[in-house]
């Protein structure tokens, strides 16, 4: 023990006696192979020092970690835990096992009651060698609020809930600050989805001019308030929405952050510093007329809507790709299947020509269910009675939008309906897994039209676009299906959460809005990517084996099917079972019977004749 405080205080530089007196109380505890010491934004309780094993460090909680380094026996952990009583910025497990000399939070505040001389000198060593690790690991987390710190220094903001310390350079702020600390669930950030960023920005600029029209607003806030959110909408400032996409508070963290973001922006366009919100208030000003329960449903209504015009024309690219092919393919006769069994003869054109329909389909859907997202229920602010908007502020803040975005949005009939109704979201979620499910359907298709190349059906080649084994030579596998119904299969079940999330509004608002949002955004956004990646790295690279499918028609059962308006059924079944039982063909079979002149079987039995739609008149 006295030679593992030494080596402390040779690597650290505390002294001897300041450890032993941090270590007077200290407790042991081993951890097996495995284990985590404790995870990135929990709260800190303890600082300890490794008596042995190795500790590694991380930061990012969405499987896309990052390293920070290893400490080893003799090392201290967890040594903020001594500055203050905050959150760990990374989370600490061991691979191997460790044991660990634990210090409490408790005993930690006794030695500063009883020796503060003795606790201010560890802590001013501890903080001098906390900035050291946080400038090397800075160029690796520039994003990360420790690396912020050590960069650019601090400001300090308050809220409700006390005072907190905010890098100096962010234009967020302290609200925003305590939802990074909360939401560290899915690690999707606000800015993943610049469509609804965009969307934010709108909404606060159509509220900005419509509390300038009514008096609510001075013009020049009003004017800092829409150049910065006209800036969002140029691209610029998106790396400050910040928060987690999943969160409690029914999308609160979300408004906050775009209110600090546009606030802080707004005061430097005014000639301030960010944080004096005396100048200009994120919730005062930019948050005017307003509440999350109006903001948030307006702005993922709009952020979605964006999302599937994406969507939609990542989609007709699809169609067109599948009617090119439906024409290249139409003079190519092969058998259709019902059940996977043959069935009568058709075209590869036709067969394409289908899916082309499918997706055009979906396409009409989804254009027509997003109409529905253009209604506004801003205006309602905290459960639909306009509470703290003055009269008229709903209806005006509506045309403002549309006249911002060029949509034509339009207010709710009933603001208090639709603060708690999310009715839509339902209508739209289904409407994609209904494109998702003819999607993966043309798929399975491709799939199993390409099968082989030799012990399949073979009718089709998929452009090859990888080695598919690493154990079988020149297998090649059709990745560019799989990947896209693995999307499908992803939808289909964001459909589900949709569904439950929108069941669970009570009373007045629904708190499950941003598991809606989420879902919705990532889903029209992968709609998209594989709608995309569908088109030009397989559809527009598609073959046809004109022999083989030829091959299979003349060969197939199936054309007896055309045989039973001219022999009856019986008879024709009889051909097709002794086709089964000898292997000969259906033509040769019903030349030897007899049942048909050869001029007449020709006629009855030709490809070309049987795969076109007939008419039918009524007289």
């Amino acid at each position: 023990m006295q030679d593992m405080i030494e080596a402390t205080s040779i690597a650290t530089g505390i002294g001897v006696q300041d450890l032993q007196a941090l270590t007077a109380v200290a407790q042991y505890r081993e951890y097996p192979a495995g284990a985590v010491l404790f995870h990135e934004s929990t709260p800190r309780d303890w600082f300890g020092i490794v008596l042995n094993g190795r500790i590694e460090m991380v930061t990012g909680l969405a499987g896309h970690e990052t390293a920070l380094g290893t400490v080893r026996a003799g090392g201290m952990i967890a040594e903020m835990t001594l500055l203050d009583g905050g959150t760990h910025m990374a989370t600490a497990r061991t691979t191997g096992g460790a044991t660990i000399l634990l210090v409490t939070r408790e005993a930690i505040e006794e030695l500063s009651a009883r020796e503060p001389e003795r606790y201010h000198r560890i802590v001013a060593r501890v903080a001098q060698l906390v900035a050291a690790r946080l400038q090397a690991v800075s160029s690796r987390l520039a994003e990360a609020v420790v690396s912020q710190h050590a960069v650019g220094g601090i400001r300090r903001e308050h809220d409700s809930l006390g005072e907190r310390e905010v890098p100096a350079e962010a234009y967020y702020g302290v609200q925003t600050l305590r939802a990074i600390e909360n939401f560290q669930i899915s690690g999707i950030k606000l800015r993943k989805f610049g469509h609804l960023v965009d969307a934010l920005a709108y909404v606060k600029k159509a509220a900005a001019l419509a509390n300038y029209e009514l008096g609510a607003l001075d013009v020049e806030k009003a004017e800092a308030i829409t150049l910065a959110c006209d800036e969002i909408l140029a691209g610029k400032l998106h790396g400050d929405f910040i928060v987690d996409m999943v969160q409690g508070g029914a999308g609160t963290s979300t408004n906050m952050n775009a209110n600090e973001v546009i606030a802080n922006r707004g005061l430097e366009i005014m000639g301030h510093g960010k944080g004096q919100y005396q100048f200009l208030h994120p919730n005062d000003d930019v948050n005017c007329s307003q509440s999350t329960n109006d903001v948030y449903p307006t702005a993922v209504k709009l952020g979605v809507y964006l999302s599937l015009q994406d969507a939609a024309e990542a989609m007709a690219e699809l169609q067109k790709a599948l009617q090119a092919k439906a024409a290249e393919f139409s003079d190519v006769i092969k058998m259709g299947r019902t059940q996977l069994q043959d069935a009568v003869p058709m075209t590869l054109g036709q067969e394409f020509g289908a899916y082309g329909v499918m997706v055009g389909e979906a396409i009409a859907h989804l254009k027509r269910i997003s109409e529905d997202l253009l209604v506004t229920n801003m205006g309602a602010t905290a459960i639909g009675t306009g509470i703290t908007s003055p009269p008229g502020y709903a209806e005006l803040c509506a045309n403002k939008l549309a006249i911002v975005t060029g949509l034509p949005i339009r207010p709710a009939v009933d603001l208090v309906e639709a603060t708690q109704d999310s009715g839509d979201f339902v209508a739209v979620s289904a409407t994609m897994k209904r494109a998702a499910v003819q999607l993966s359907k043309i798929c399975n298709d491709l799939r199993l039209l390409s099968m082989g190349p030799r012990a399949g059906l073979a009718e089709i080649n998929l452009p090859a676009m990888q080695p598919g084994s690493s154990i079988m030579p020149g297998k090649v596998n059709p990745v560019i299906p799989e990947v896209v119904s693995q999307v499908c299969f992803q939808l289909i079940g964001y459909d589900m959460t949709v569904t439950m999330a929108a069941e669970a509004s009570q009373l007045e608002l629904n708190m499950a809005e941003p598991i809606m949002a989420y879902d919705l955004l990532m889903g029209t956004l992968m709609l998209r990517n594989a709608a995309v990646t569908l088109t030009n790295r397989c559809i527009t690279g598609i073959t046809a084996n004109r022999e083989r499918c030829k091959e299979l028609v003349n060969n197939s059962i199936g054309l007896v099917t055309a045989l039973v308006p001219a022999l009856g059924y019986e008879e024709a079944a009889s051909i097709a079972k002794e086709a089964l039982r000898t292997g000969g063909s259906v033509y040769d079979l019903v030349l030897q019977r007899g049942a048909l002149t050869q001029e007449a079987l020709d006629e009855l039995l030709s490809p070309e004749k049987m795969t076109a739609p007939r008419a039918r008149t009524l007289l």
